[in-house]
């Protein structure tokens, strides 16, 4: 068998975890953070039985799919001891935030002497170095299995009803058991970093990051992402719809048009009360608009600048890409290449100035930017003057940061945070990613409008979230207002278009893993039509139809 670790090659005979053992010296990092392996560029555990002759490649949690297991192992560990010490306590594992998951009792005071006995507890377990049991049930054993145990959590029900799925799969730890999606750690010592700390009315579970592996992630508090998590969530209560059971409830029903138009009308509501705060704002003169990609930024320029003109101000858009340096001063990548995402890469001083003498009623020419020759062009009659009613509207990746607009006045400006928050769960243990939303709504895009396919969105997919990470996420709290681009029903409509497509990825790619984990995701949800849909809506920007030109 070869073992392929941290790029060197080991043939070595035995099964996986007597390999991963015996690396010892020659794994960068404890052996224990080796999560899982990868066969056939097919995830599987440390336990996968192999025939002999493979090539192996092990993943620890430098890697993003090894890092997914010791998030599993570490949430799985914390609501056993939950289970343990609470029996009846109605855990739910809410949002990720920067350094942890935030975590919620529905029924349990949340005090310092509770924290305290699950942190102890949580610890136990670890120490215990407990195995975690993948255990296979045919459906109708499933049935008996629930029905027998009278769960009222529902851990791994959901599976029943999934017509796509012939086993259910519970894992088991001494006498508890649970779900969660994916790969999990095959003991509980492999989640040897692991902490539980009170926040707001519930608790923060950390655990280490791939760029610091061996130490836990200090929690950043993060005020505006959760409260505007947390008002989205009190919707989705309102609407009765939390997890994917209840949204397939209601399209089972034919309820699938209610909840369409129920959606879009909360958005639609957002956007004029933003456009309603800019009005009120007497001395503003632009506003800047960032987020993640995929989030729908520019479909909610547009409707924002309609909200804005119904206010009686009308809105000037102006871009960030008519003002980078000239190619020979483009910042460089650590690799050498030249990086057009850095903020070092757009000519400041120009567009500051540019911004300054705009907001005084002055003319500006604006230059075209030549991608070809990589230099700014003027001449071209791109003249730009604000009347007194009028008001930048600028979207970009930096529109967040101080620096792009340094010499304007806070008081000058409006910043929005725009990004797809999913707050919908499988169940309560089970949490949708909005990195995964925002990743299938790009492959849908990409398809339908760039000429990409899905296998080509997955490769470039890591690139954009290192940008993400270094220019968009720790700016996002600048925000003057954040505005959730989610829609609770946008995966029902986006399966249908995406999951063709991850279909076609075979497991000659090295892409394959995540193809296929997003497939499964996707297989949860019970279709809704797509006529409801209006043709303003932020959906509309992937999956076509859209009112607006882009």
């Amino acid at each position: 068998m070869k073992i392929i670790y941290q790029e060197q090659e080991y043939d070595i005979h035995g099964d996986v975890k007597r390999i991963m053992d015996g690396l010892g010296a020659n794994a960068k990092i404890a052996p224990k953070h080796i999560m899982a392996c990868k066969y056939n560029n097919e995830v599987k555990s440390l336990d996968f039985e192999f025939n002999g002759d493979e090539t192996i490649t092990l993943l620890d949690v430098t890697n993003k799919d090894g890092l997914r297991v010791y998030l599993r192992g570490a949430l799985y560990i914390t609501s056993m001891a939950f289970k343990q010490l609470y029996p009846d306590a109605k855990l739910v594992i809410n949002y990720q935030l920067t350094g942890g998951t935030y975590c919620e009792c529905k029924n349990l005071e949340i005090t310092d002497e509770v924290i305290e006995n699950i942190r102890k507890r949580v610890h136990e377990i670890v120490e215990k170095d407990i195995p975690i049991r993948k255990v296979n049930m045919t459906k109708q054993e499933a049935e008996e299995f629930f029905e027998k145990n009278n769960d009222e959590d529902d851990r791994g029900k959901l599976q029943v009803d999934n017509q796509n799925k012939d086993v259910v799969t519970l894992y088991f730890c001494d006498d508890y058991y649970n779900y969660f999606f994916g790969v999990m750690p095959i003991t509980t010592g492999y989640i040897n970093l692991v902490d539980v700390n009170r926040y707001k009315e519930g608790f923060i579970v950390r655990y280490p990051n791939a760029d610091k592996p061996t130490e836990l992630l200090p929690f950043k508090e993060s005020k505006k992402l959760l409260a505007t998590l947390q008002e989205y969530e009190q919707i989705h209560k309102l609407m009765e719809i939390t997890t994917v059971q209840e949204l397939n409830s209601y399209v089972e029903r034919g309820k699938g048009k209610d909840i369409v138009l129920t959606a879009e009308a909360l958005q639609e509501k957002k956007l004029a009360e933003i456009a309603d705060k800019i009005k009120n704002h007497k001395e503003l003169k632009m506003v800047l608009i960032a987020g993640p990609s995929s989030s729908s930024k520019t479909t909610f320029a547009k409707r924002l600048c309609m909200q804005l003109r119904v206010n009686g101000i009308k809105p000037v858009t102006i871009g960030t890409d008519d003002y980078f340096v000239e190619r020979s001063e483009t910042p460089r990548d650590e690799d050498g290449e030249y990086d057009f995402e850095t903020i070092d890469a757009l000519d400041l001083n120009l567009f500051n100035d540019h911004l300054e003498r705009l907001i005084n009623g002055e003319k500006v020419e604006i230059p075209r930017f030549d991608f070809k020759t990589g230099t700014k062009i003027f001449g071209e009659n791109r003249f730009l003057q604000l009347e007194e009613d009028e008001i930048l509207v600028i979207e970009g990746i930096h529109c967040l940061n101080n620096k792009l607009t340094e010499k304007i006045p806070k008081e000058n400006k409006f910043k929005i945070y725009v990004s797809d928050l999913t707050v919908l769960n499988f169940d309560y243990y089970n949490r949708i990613s909005a990195s995964d939303t925002r990743l299938i709504r790009r492959i849908v895009r990409d398809y339908n409008f760039r000429g990409y396919s899905a296998l080509a969105t997955l490769q470039r997919w890591p690139s954009v979230a290192r940008g993400e990470r270094k220019n968009i996420f720790p700016f996002q709290e600048e925000a003057d207002v954040m505005f959730n681009s989610s829609l609770v029903y946008e995966l029902a409509v986006l399966a249908r278009h995406a999951v063709p497509l991850l279909n076609e990825i075979d497991n000659t790619h090295p892409e394959y893993s995540e193809a296929k984990r997003i497939v499964s995701l996707l297989e949860y949800f019970k279709e809704i039509d797509e006529y409801p849909i209006p043709n303003n809506s932020l959906l509309r920007e992937f999956i076509g139809g859209s009112v607006f030109d882009y």
